[in-house]
């Protein structure tokens, strides 16, 4: 199932790439359900926070009429930000499922282990490589046009 649910935030990461976006997706689940998903926007929505995560969170928030997203899981093409890690925390999502690392800017293994912090009022458990090469490849191959 977790290669299925990071399909799908794949196809979220390819409509930002098609809109000249990052190519970063995500999708929230419940009950192997999505109930959420987003792709970065920063460029479209004129936003720092339209990042992918926070889109699938806050439509996943709306649906369950809760900002608490107990029992949920969310699928993220590439490792977070500290913005969206802090909102997965925040947010109360059990796990995160990671595609591919982030070197620059991931917080959760790359620059910071930030879900490691003992301040956090909740543990959100993580793995990374769930299709990590489709993952990279997304990314890689819009950051060399852009050079």
């Amino acid at each position: 199932m977790k290669e299925l649910f990071m399909k799908e935030a794949l196809n979220r990461a390819k409509l930002a790439f098609k809109k000249d976006e990052v190519p970063i997706g995500a999708v929230v689940v419940k009950n192997n359900e999505i109930i959420g998903y987003g792709q970065n926007r920063t460029i479209e929505k004129n936003s720092v926070l339209a990042h992918a995560e926070i889109e699938a969170i806050k439509m996943a928030s709306q649906k369950e009429q809760n900002y608490r997203l107990i029992g949920c899981d969310i699928y993220s093409t590439i490792e977070p930000c500290h913005l969206c890690a802090k909102a997965i925390v925040a947010s109360r999502i059990d796990n995160l499922y990671i595609g591919a690392k982030e070197p620059k800017e991931g917080s959760i293994v790359s620059q910071d282990n930030f879900l490691e912090k003992p301040f956090h009022n909740h543990k959100t458990n993580y793995e990374i490589g769930i299709l990590e090469n489709e993952c990279q490849e997304i990314i890689q191959t819009f950051f060399r046009a852009k050079r």
